[in-house]
């Protein structure tokens, strides 16, 4: 089941969804045992622009995060600044994680539009702090298997029309819309 509602036209709609700016979210320090899914994503966003943060899905990067020199400073202030200027925030939030959570929080604050992908099957509640953020508009949630994820992706972003997206609870209903 997911949340999707009628709202004005976002940066997905028509020619300008192919060169979008995507900040993709998903668990770095919280655990790593999605990285493949994360791989699986961020090749699929590619497909609709440029993605800021694809070094969330390195298969190279373990639960310790990234390494700098400068420190974690440096990776907040880098992280940011690709945040703001991202037109769309895509977060894998199944896999708890401190930092996923403040990035949507930020997202939220600078305004952008933001899908969360969450899979209830994992066994896990989704906070209700970001399911209860959820307005159907520029803030959904949609709930999938993991299966689906490319489906998912493809119909967020191929929506000329926001308000078009409607994702039904039964799984072989979202796969095969028509």
């Amino acid at each position: 089941m997911a949340a999707a509602g009628a709202r004005e036209a976002g940066p997905r709609g028509g020619a300008e969804r192919r060169g979008l700016r995507l900040y993709f979210c998903g668990s770095i320090r919280g655990g790593r045992e999605d990285r493949a899914l994360y791989a699986r994503i961020v090749r699929r966003l590619r497909r609709f622009g440029v993605v800021l943060t694809e070094h969330v899905a390195a298969a190279e990067l373990d639960a310790r995060g990234e390494e700098d020199a400068e420190g974690d400073r440096r990776i907040h202030e880098r992280d940011l600044a690709w945040l703001q200027g991202a037109d769309v925030v895509v977060a894998e939030v199944t896999q708890p994680s401190l930092g996923v959570g403040y990035e949507l929080g930020r997202a939220v604050a600078l305004n952008k539009e933001i899908l969360c992908l969450f899979r209830p099957q994992c066994g896990r509640v989704l906070s209700a702090m970001i399911r209860g953020a959820a307005d159907g508009s520029r803030f959904q949630v949609w709930d999938y298997e993991e299966a689906e994820v490319e489906a998912m992706l493809d119909r967020y972003f191929e929506a000329d029309s926001p308000a078009s997206v409607a994702i039904p609870s039964d799984p072989a209903a979202r796969l095969n819309p028509d």
